[in-house]
């Protein structure tokens, strides 16, 4: 999937979760995420940890919508 697609809809929706080729998940938030269009790459925050993914690896993308925690 274009890099420049997954930033359009996390722009859009505000957040998103996509699936890398290797089948790991992540939880995207348009307040901690960074793109780096001329390296490809997506730099995210969490609490526990910063993340450097491969943004020429996202294989789906999926909208997140609000929901009560369990």
């Amino acid at each position: 999937m274009r890099l420049e697609h997954v930033k359009a809809e996390l722009e859009r929706w505000g957040e998103v979760i996509v699936t890398l080729a290797s089948g790991q998940r992540f939880e995207l938030h348009i307040g901690d995420t960074q793109f780096d269009m001329q390296n490809r790459l997506i730099r995210i925050t969490s609490p526990a940890a910063q993340f450097v993914l491969d943004g020429e690896q996202i294989e789906h993308l999926e909208m997140h919508y609000s929901h009560p925690m369990e």
